[in-house]
């Protein structure tokens, strides 16, 4: 492992990152093939976001080298009743940082904290072409629980939808 990405630090987000936290987002979302958006909601958003998840104590770290978010995973709890003992897990990684271990670390911080929260299930929706995620969730203990094919069609182009979950014993 390089020198510069031993230096990247898995942290609890805090109101100092919310600013990188959104760039990242953007950038990650910019490439229209990871994420559910093609472009981060505004800083405004965001920030009341990240501020939401701050107070509740909500399971949500970033990866950052020096002052630079680099990556993110959050598990939001469900608020319907019924559902409050499941977290849904949004995650992403900077193209510059991908394939380095920074995502593992990230979904294993951010899973301790969900368990800590009293979560049960943490679910996930992954496009099928995106097998180094699929293959990291399956790595820490994910399963597949099903595929909504043709679940996503963007500038024309279709890509099933893998449905994955993990339940704490």
């Amino acid at each position: 492992m390089s020198n510069r990405l031993s230096n990247v630090q898995i942290l609890q987000i805090a109101e100092e990152y919310i600013t990188g936290f959104h760039q990242c987002l953007d950038s990650v979302a910019r490439e229209r093939l990871y994420l559910g958006f093609v472009e981060a909601p505004a800083l405004d958003v965001i920030r009341e976001f990240v501020r939401s998840n701050i107070a509740q104590d909500l399971p949500q770290f970033v990866a950052v080298e020096g002052d630079t978010v680099v990556g993110w995973c959050d598990i939001l709890p469900e608020s319907l009743q019924g559902f409050t003992h499941c977290g849904r897990l949004g995650m992403g990684v900077h193209k510059d940082f991908r394939g380095k271990g920074i995502g593992e670390r990230l979904v294993a911080a951010t899973l301790d904290k969900a368990h800590e929260k009293k979560l049960e299930r943490v679910e996930l929706e992954v496009y099928a072409s995106n097998q180094p995620a699929i293959e990291l969730y399956k790595k820490v203990g994910f399963v597949v629980e099903g595929v909504k094919k043709k679940g996503r069609k963007l500038d024309g182009v279709y890509d099933d939808v893998v449905c994955m979950a993990l339940l704490f014993e």
